[in-house]
């Protein structure tokens, strides 16, 4: 399964490592990435493959949102399924 990521919030150092590191610790792999610095705001969107990885989803994003927290930043993940339909025109 494929999933979105997006991350957004006040820049600062360390966002992509920390959030790669919670990707690789349970063998997801990083599809494409891309990542912007909006007015001093950090805006990031991944596309993962969970394919490989034992953690249910609703277990990473338990995951992230605490790593959000502990940064300030707004860290949100869904299917990639969803976010395209959520997103056709």
């Amino acid at each position: 399964m494929k999933a979105i990521i997006t991350v957004i919030g006040s820049d600062k150092r360390g966002i992509i490592a920390k959030v790669s590191g919670i990707l690789a610790e349970n063998n997801i792999n990083i599809v494409d990435i891309s990542q912007t610095i909006l007015s001093g705001n950090f805006v990031m969107m991944m596309m993962i493959d969970l394919a490989e990885s034992e953690i249910a989803i609703d277990a990473l994003r338990t995951d992230l949102e605490k790593l959000g927290e502990q940064m300030g930043v707004n860290i949100n993940i869904m299917n990639e399924k969803v976010f395209s339909a959520m997103h056709r025109i």
